[in-house]
């Protein structure tokens, strides 16, 4: 073919690309649309989108510089708290004792703690209980005692321990039943010692003022976190402390 025929060709080829219609490679939109089709990307590799994902999301969740403050020292307390913590419960601080026997049939603890103090409270003796009766305690004196003092005396430091664990029968009498003592199952509180150093005595104060009023709204309160209650008006045996055990009956909680 002679060169000048190959110019011709090439001539025309240009010409016919140049009539034709402009083909788009834009989506084209939806019939009754009035979006604009909507600008494409080029696609990016899954590995990187995945690590740009996983970046993001560790950002966020990354604390700021108050938040590391905050969880540091949050953790630090936990640490301290669970060191002696008992019953699943950094509110109550003790030993856990394990399997306490008993001497007389009926008696002894299955899960015994020794508990030394409740909600901040110190127990003038560590007392032996289960965990049951360890929380019924904790109820009453966030509930119960310390609304009922108030800020007299500027709170209760220590609560003066009677009785707890001990094998024997009801009141210490001869051919009675195993009293709730002797399953780990009940405190006895015989007063209260004050943050300024006061001294309140259930058989000194029971009638007596403000400390008389504080006794008993403390004394009604525990009726229902344990199931036996008893005070100075319940009888001769109980004048001078208030008995409080985890016994149920059928007909709820027993208050004297």
């Amino acid at each position: 073919m002679r060169i000048g025929g190959i110019l011709a060709l090439i001539l025309g080829a240009g010409m016919a690309a140049a009539a034709a219609p402009e083909v788009s490679l834009r989506p084209v939109a939806r019939a009754g649309s009035d979006r604009a089709p909507a600008a494409q990307t080029a696609p990016q590799n899954p590995a990187q989108e995945t690590q740009k994902k996983q970046l993001g999301l560790l950002r966020s969740l990354r604390p700021n510089a108050r938040g590391k403050t905050v969880e540091a020292t949050g953790r630090k307390a936990r640490k301290l708290a669970k060191k002696g913590a008992v019953c699943k419960d950094i509110a109550i601080q003790g030993d856990a004792m394990g399997r306490v026997p008993g001497r007389l049939n009926g008696c002894g603890v299955a899960d015994a703690v020794r508990v030394r103090s409740v909600s901040g409270v110190a127990l003038s003796t560590a007392s032996v209980m289960d965990c049951g009766t360890a929380k019924a305690l904790k109820s009453w004196v966030d509930r119960g005692m310390k609304p009922a003092v108030g800020d007299l005396g500027g709170g209760v430091k220590t609560i003066r321990v009677a009785a707890h664990y001990a094998c024997r029968t009801r009141n210490n009498q001869r051919g009675a039943k195993i009293s709730e003592h002797g399953k780990g199952r009940a405190i006895d509180i015989s007063g209260f010692t004050l943050v300024n150093g006061t001294h309140i005595s259930v058989l000194r104060d029971w009638a007596r003022g403000r400390e008389g009023r504080a006794l008993k709204k403390m004394h009604g309160a525990a009726c229902g976190p344990f199931g036996t209650v008893l005070g100075p008006n319940a009888n001769k045996f109980h004048r001078d402390h208030f008995h409080f055990d985890t016994a149920r009956y059928r007909s709820g909680s027993y208050c004297r």
